[in-house]
């Protein structure tokens, strides 16, 4: 008998610096499980990074080289999974263009994350359809792989939702070419930065994978605790911390419900609890600082493996525009 074909998983990361803890508990950690479960295509999202990032975008190929070393540096293993970059499969670009003919324009100006990030980034000019078409390119870039599942966050769900919407509609408008995809939410959702906010490389309060053990410790030394904890004797409320979001990340489960009871009967102290999560962040990126750097002194195989996740991901998004243009007739 031939054993079932594994389902197809796409997710992606936008290269607009090096990545960060945020991107490890919201994509990376679930990735590496799911390169030995999925037949997994990776992407590292070029023309993404556009929307916001358009006035420095010769930034950009640099930082297309920082996350794929951070990603092969992780333990991201291309004999297992595609490790691609989005611009460089124009298949991504045709289908598009193909969507925005058929997507009714209200369907993207509700999605709640358009006036979110145009409020949180208002330094920057987001008034473009680059910025407003954003799902509808994520979209393509799920469904040209015919993905089965996509591993998000969940301030990324509302996406997912408008992509079952669209592969309802162009399959009842055309032909059945396309899957609904179907989410699946991260351990970690929300991972607090140095400022208490969403860590995200736009707030500029991202703590680096690639951060020195010395870099993290005075990142998260100052960070803001439960703000009734006004003294080492008052007691605080774990759930309403920040910097606890790390422990519930990085930090083992006994460890950290220890914690969690200290916490509520002051007997622990802020800076204390504090330094679990440091040395837990340290100890889970040691290995992953010595691979980057024999990464970083030889970066043609970084290039080398990224060329070799393009050509494998054109194979099989160019098999499924051919169904595509059949189905509409162009």
């Amino acid at each position: 008998m031939t054993a079932p074909a594994k389902k197809t998983v796409l997710s992606g990361v936008r290269p607009t610096g090096p990545a960060h803890l945020g991107n490890y508990v919201g994509a990376f950690r679930n990735w590496l499980r799911l390169q030995d479960e999925y037949r997994c295509f990776y992407s590292i999202v070029t023309w993404h990074a556009l929307t916001s990032e358009y006035a420095n975008s010769r930034a950009i190929r640099d930082y297309v080289f920082e996350v794929a070393t951070d990603l092969l540096s992780l333990g991201i293993d291309p004999a297992k999974c595609v490790l691609f970059n989005q611009s460089e499969v124009k298949e991504h670009a045709e289908l598009h263009l193909l969507l925005s003919m058929i997507v009714p324009l209200p369907w993207l100006e509700r999605v709640p994350t358009f006036k979110e990030q145009q409020e949180e980034l208002a330094d920057r000019d987001l008034n473009t359809y680059g910025f407003l078409g954003y799902p509808l390119l994520q979209t393509a870039d799920i469904i040209v792989y015919k993905a089965d599942v996509v591993p998000v966050g969940e301030d990324q769900a509302c996406h997912l939702e408008l992509a079952r919407e669209i592969v309802r509609r162009f399959n009842r408008l055309y032909a059945p070419v396309f899957p609904e995809p179907q989410t699946l939410l991260t351990e970690v959702p929300k991972l607090a930065g140095t400022d208490g906010r969403k860590m995200s490389k736009s707030y500029g309060n991202a703590i680096f994978l690639k951060d020195t053990a010395a870099a993290i410790k005075a990142k998260i030394a100052p960070m803001v605790t439960d703000t009734r904890r006004k003294r080492r004797s008052d007691p605080g409320e774990p759930d309403d911390c920040p910097v606890f979001t790390l422990h519930r990340a990085f930090v083992d489960p006994a460890r950290r419900e220890a914690l969690a009871a200290d916490c509520r009967r002051a007997g622990v102290g802020c800076l204390e609890c504090k330094a679990v999560a440091i040395q837990a962040i340290i100890d889970l990126l040691t290995p992953y600082w010595e691979k980057r750097a024999a990464f970083e002194k030889n970066p043609r195989l970084v290039w080398d493996t990224l060329e070799d996740g393009n050509a494998r991901a054109r194979a099989a998004a160019g098999a499924t525009m051919i169904e595509v243009r059949d189905a509409i007739g162009v």
